[in-house]
């Protein structure tokens, strides 16, 4: 009995025991499908397709197209992978995933070798990733240290398979991977190992690359040559075997040397403060961030010439221009065409590099370069000053401000010209008190400057903030070009990855002055660089500008800021110089005359180099201004007398008197309380006396009298007229 019950027993066990066989087998096939639907299906939550769009480096270049700076990430130009040569693509193809184009991701064949490969070295001897996994791998998780690591990039993979091109992902691939020194991608590794393009690349030339894929630092074609040939060779190899070029082909690339022409970088560290200009005003202007200018892969056109800026980099080195107590003096430069806006040269200091305090953009108290552009240009817009409106001379205090020359020499009254040449302070502040503190920020703010100050020391710059020599260069190109304001800029035009031009420079210009102001402050400042407060250094063509300079807060006699603003026929520059920091250690010994100065020796080798022209030309549509008189001051008068005619006997009258034909000569007669104006000449030197009296004494003098300021100058002596 009891036999048969565990008999029986048995019986019902086995269909428990395949219940629960079926339930596991069932378990594990439901998850198993899971599973793969996962690794089928989920590579979408893996794959960022921001990952997608490679990191490129952006050049700056100019007109010429030559390279003078490259901003990155990663050193990366990447390549349409339609136009890399098929030999090179089958290169990598062939030692890197010869079944590329057979699997769908993964290649299970492979992972199964290299299994196998694996168990019988008892170490791992072979990889089975494919390319597609490679780029999964370098471009999704190349952060990830997780254990599903494998498990996320067999689901990239699949997914990238699935959703892109063969020819998309090997382009992703070589674009993609590192090849040492660097660079990334195959087209930057191409210039820099043989100083061309990708495009032109040879059989021995790509599988060299190719072979970098595994261990680009290992075998450094620079570093480790002789490794490098091994692998080019290996890769080579590989080629032959996967049938993609014959053994006769393979022997005979085989043989070659590694036919390096390494592209050496040479540092320019003369264009780092342009440089620095052009990635802010791409910030600015074009809300290109350093970031996206990094990564963005475009190309910026710019207006750098390339020999201005050399030459005013090697001047600023040199110490006989910069005036200080102590070392550290700075400046800043910066030059544009007056005719377009384009910045063709900026320094940023004396021994710039990139990321350092760029000069040209920082605010200072002006000087009296400010004079010009906020005092005498919107005074001669009013009829009632012109050139030689004469203008009061004389220290003056206006509601407690006291304003004195620098020289502490006054004349009574001077011209609107000769108080720019003689840089007088008062008749600038009395003019800029006549015409108006609103009126003159009116004429400022068309030339973009904006100050918040509103006190008559604007008329001698000392501002509560000050102005950039940047400002103060696109203020004098108003003179320059006939009245007109235009913004300056160092980007001539922008193009994206795919070489499309996204911006193309178009300069607008605003009016401020009438063309025939500015043509009579080009001929004051003119006469200033020949004779007046600019006139140190040489310089042998055409130049107008302005001096300023600002007393140190705290040396007395002893300056802070040193500027000459100026222009040629071609160019308008501003040249600033000081101490960044203004104490009692640091001052400079002089004034503007060392960067009036060094303007001048910039300009003399520009012109030696492209030759600057010779003459300002006078437009059509203004009037020329005339040369200044230059009164006499010591008239010698001696009388006489002439016979014959209807009065039989005249009085003659001659004094000697300068070559200038345009003095009037005014002739007075002496008398009781007012004297006579009996006459006048121009341009002579004698003058006969019709109504002479023969039987009493008469006494005469000469007047020398200016047509242009209306003023007479110093009487001659006085003579006698008697019988």
């Amino acid at each position: 009995m009891n036999k048969k019950n565990n008999k029986y027993e048995k019986l019902l066990s086995i269909p428990t025991k395949v219940k629960w066989t079926l339930f596991v087998a069932g378990f594990i096939i439901f998850f198993g499908l899971i599973g793969y639907f996962i690794i089928l299906f989920g590579g979408k939550l893996v794959v960022d397709e921001e990952d997608l769009i490679l990191d490129a480096k952006t050049t700056i270049e100019t007109q010429d197209g030559k390279v003078i700076a490259s901003l990155y990430h990663e050193y990366r130009t990447p390549i349409d992978i339609n136009n890399v040569p098929e030999h090179v693509k089958n290169a990598f193809v062939a030692i890197e995933d010869r079944r590329f184009y057979d699997h769908a991701g993964v290649d299970f064949k492979s992972v199964s070798r290299a299994v196998f490969k694996d168990i019988v070295a008892m170490k791992k001897v072979e990889g089975a990733s494919t390319i597609t996994q490679q780029v999964a791998k370098n471009l999704f998780l190349h952060n990830d240290k997780t254990w599903m690591r494998k498990t996320k990039e067999v689901m990239a993979a699949i997914y990238l398979e699935r959703e892109f091109s063969k020819e998309k992902i090997l382009g992703l691939y070589v674009n993609g991977i590192y090849f040492g020194h660097g660079v990334y991608g195959i087209e930057a590794a191409s210039q820099l190992f043989f100083s061309k393009s990708a495009e032109e690349l040879t059989v021995t030339e790509g599988a060299l690359l190719a072979g970098l894929a595994q261990a680009p630092n290992g075998y450094s074609p620079i570093n480790h040559p002789k490794k490098a040939l091994t692998r080019r060779n290996t890769v080579l190899q590989a080629m032959d075997a996967a049938g993609m070029i014959s053994t006769e082909k393979r022997v005979q690339a085989q043989g070659k040397t590694l036919g390096l022409h390494v592209k050496e970088e040479t540092p320019n560290p003369w264009t780092d403060s342009y440089v620095d200009l052009v990635m802010k005003e791409a910030a600015s202007d074009h809300q290109l961030s350093i970031d996206e200018l990094k990564r963005g892969g475009y190309r910026i056109v710019v207006n750098m010439n390339d020999t201005a800026q050399q030459i005013a980099y090697e001047q600023f080195k040199k110490e006989d221009y910069f005036p200080g107590n102590t070392t550290g003096v700075e400046g800043a430069f910066v030059m544009m065409d007056q005719q377009t806006g384009a910045i063709i040269s900026a320094i940023g200091g004396r021994d710039y590099s990139l990321g350092d305090l760029n000069r040209v953009t920082v605010k200072r108290q002006p000087g009296s370069t400010m004079k010009p552009i906020a005092v005498y240009g919107p005074g001669m817009m009013k009829e009632d000053y012109q050139p030689y409106t004469l203008l009061p001379d004389q220290k003056m205090d206006n509601d407690g401000y006291t304003v004195t020359n620098v020289d502490n020499n006054y004349a009574g009254a001077v011209s609107i010209y000769e108080a720019l040449i003689k840089s007088k302070n008062v008749p600038a502040v009395w003019l800029l008190d006549e015409i108006g503190i609103p009126y003159a920020k009116e004429y400022l703010t068309k030339m973009d400057i904006t100050i918040p100050d509103n006190g008559l020391a604007i008329a001698l710059g000392g501002l509560s903030k000050g102005i950039t020599p940047l400002e103060m260069m696109e203020s004098y190109r108003v003179f320059a070009h006939s009245g007109e304001a235009i913004e300056s800029h160092t980007i001539d035009r922008i193009y994206d990855q795919d070489d499309e031009v996204i911006f193309q420079n178009e300069a607008e210009t605003t009016a401020v002055f009438s063309s025939q102001v500015a043509w009579n402050m080009t001929e004051i400042l003119q006469a200033n660089v020949d004779h007046g407060t600019a006139e140190y250094g040489e310089y042998e063509k055409a130049l107008a500008g302005k001096t300023g300079s600002t007393q140190h807060p705290f040396v007395n006699g002893k300056f802070k800021d040193a500027w000459f603003v100026g222009y040629t026929p071609e160019y308008v520059s501003a040249l600033w110089m000081g101490y960044d920091k203004s104490d009692e250690k640091h001052y400079l010994t002089d004034g503007s005359k060392y960067p009036t100065m060094l303007t001048k020796a910039i300009l003399t080798e520009l012109d030696n180099r492209e030759s600057l022209t010779t003459a300002f030309t006078k437009p059509k549509n203004v009037d020329a201004l005339a040369k200044p008189i230059n009164l006499p001051e010591n008239i010698e008068l001696s009388a006489g007398y002439e016979f014959g005619g209807f009065s039989l006997v005249k009085g003659k009258l001659t004094w000697t008197s300068p070559p200038d034909d345009r003095v009037v000569y005014r002739i007075y007669q002496e008398k009781d309380g007012i004297d006579k104006r009996i006459g006048e000449v121009k341009g002579d030197n004698e003058f006969i006396v019709d109504d002479v009296s023969l039987f009493q004494k008469e006494n005469f003098y000469v007047v020398p009298f200016n047509p242009l300021t209306k003023i007479e100058g110093k009487r001659s002596n006085s003579v006698e007229l008697s019988m």
